[in-house]
């Protein structure tokens, strides 16, 4: 199995939380999405991953792209331990907790976009981190008020799920760019009570190989 991963992508970190907690092991594959030109729009990753974007999963014969749908393939292809609740109605709230975060909030923040805002339309960079505040906020506002029903130790209840997958990324990458979490305790003490489970911290983004 390989992972065709970038340190600081949050939708490769999603993937790489999922495998370690399953305890499956897959190659990493550096894709640096700056270096010459942005590694990612090379022929050769363009073939195996049309978008140009990170992550893509090689396991076997099957090529699998888009976080979302990679963390799917691995719930279904090896259930242990499971990522999604058994209820139908809780992977429900579970997918779109997930899917707030990877179609609500990182798309508007992802490095294609920011590229275009400092490029093609010329905003400096205090409006770049303007605009990504404004998105992160706005994003982090709703699951802090969607966790105050379900949050346990974790984004639902006391087991992780595919939310906690997604949530962690998106919590780092706002540290990151050091945006003030004070007003979301529940997603600061998810967030907290991750990052002391091994899975989360061999996942992090200064753990992996093409770290700088």
């Amino acid at each position: 199995m390989q992972l065709y991963s970038y340190f600081r992508s949050s939708a490769a970190f999603r993937v790489r939380i999922a495998l370690a907690i399953k305890g499956l092991t897959a190659e990493i594959v550096p894709v640096h999405l700056l270096q010459d030109g942005g590694q990612q729009h090379s022929p050769a990753y363009a073939q195996l991953n049309p978008s140009e974007l990170v992550p893509t999963l090689q396991d076997q014969e099957h090529v699998l792209t888009q976080s979302l749908s990679i963390l799917e393939y691995l719930e279904e292809q090896y259930p242990d331990p499971r990522l999604l609740p058994q209820a139908a109605h809780l992977r429900a709230q579970v997918r779109a907790f997930c899917l707030n975060i990877a179609c609500d909030i990182h798309p508007l923040n992802n490095l294609r976009v920011l590229q275009y805002l400092t490029g093609t339309l010329k905003l400096s960079d205090i409006e770049k981190n303007q605009w990504y505040q404004h998105w992160i906020v706005t994003g982090l506002n709703s699951l802090e008020a969607q966790l105050q029903a379900t949050a346990g130790k974790f984004c639902f209840g006391d087991q992780l799920t595919m939310a906690d997958c997604c949530l962690i990324p998106q919590v780092y990458n706002a540290k990151r760019f050091q945006i003030d979490l004070s007003a979301y305790p529940l997603i600061e003490a998810v967030y907290a009570q991750c990052m002391t489970l091994p899975a989360f911290i061999e996942a992090a983004p200064e753990q992996q190989p093409d770290a700088a």
